[in-house]
């Protein structure tokens, strides 16, 4: 299994970074932001803050998604401090491509190093489907179960747009050159590696790796757990009765117990931030 997703991740790798809906394969969620057919920006582009490029068609749909993101305190602090941020530009948008999934990129940065735009596109039916548990295990805890809990399809897509703002919010922080490095050796580690027999171990793999900080596996591990985290600061937020919250959490923890124990501490945090005695398991 581990060889399918490291095929798997490299072919999804190649890619400019994003996220997609349920099915087999680790792009299912996230898709190629490049692909997406985005509307015309005004002609006034300068400057920071939230610029909402919503289609008509879809402008009910996505403020009932809103008004469910920020019901919590934690996502509205986000939401203000990107609302008033002077130079990062961050705007989103919905579109028909791949209707459950959603995906995060376009960014850039300035001579500073300062992440100066980035862009987050929803599918239109956001509200709808579960992503794979390895990489997202806490928006598939929210896969109904029948009996331990009930979250509406608004709930569903208000995680998935804090995942999405998790990415933004670790890309503000990270290595700008870094960043940029990864995205341009990822494509060669994937070349090499889908040519040599799919063999980790070349030379040439080793030394990119170490130029990246890992291998793309890792790089986009990482990128996706902290996008998790930040649904799961939502999930912990939104609902505060632990009736509500444990079997949420339950799931998540049995997720991670899985296919993220090495990333377990990002969200063992979480759940010990909770004020209780109980931390649902954890």
């Amino acid at each position: 299994m581990r060889a399918r997703r490291l095929v798997v991740i490299a072919l999804f790798l190649s890619l400019p970074f994003v996220l997609s809906s349920p099915a087999s394969s680790v792009s299912d969620y996230h898709f190629n932001i490049d692909s997406v057919a985005l509307p015309e920006t005004s002609a006034d582009d300068s400057g920071g803050g939230i610029k909402e490029e919503i289609p008509v068609k879809y402008r009910g749909r996505y403020e009932a998604w809103k008004a469910e993101f920020l019901a919590t305190e934690s996502v509205r602090q986000q939401w203000h401090r990107y609302e008033t941020d002077p130079l990062l530009k961050l705007t989103i948008t919905v579109s028909g491509d791949n209707a459950e999934g959603a995906t995060t990129g376009k960014y850039k940065w300035n001579e500073n190093g300062q992440l100066i735009a980035a862009t987050i596109v929803l599918g239109f039916r956001l509200d709808e489907g579960y992503p794979n548990p390895i990489y997202f295990p806490v928006m598939n805890a929210l896969t109904p179960t029948g009996t331990a809990h009930e979250v509406t399809g608004n709930t569903l897509a208000a995680t998935k747009m804090a995942h999405e703002f998790g990415h933004v919010n670790r890309t503000a922080k990270v290595d700008a050159v870094l960043y940029q490095l990864q995205a341009q050796l990822i494509p060669q580690y994937n070349k090499i590696l889908l040519s040599n027999g799919r063999n980790p171990n070349d030379p040439k793999l080793i030394e990119l790796a170490q130029k990246m900080g890992g291998t793309p596996v890792q790089i986009w591990e990482d990128r996706e757990y902290w996008g998790e985290t930040n649904a799961m600061l939502f999930l912990r937020d939104r609902f505060t009765e632990e009736r509500l919250r444990c079997p949420i959490f339950k799931g998540i923890r049995d997720r991670v117990d899985l296919y993220a124990k090495s990333y377990e501490g990002r969200f063992l945090e979480i759940a010990q931030s909770v004020p209780s005695k109980r931390n649902c398991g954890w």
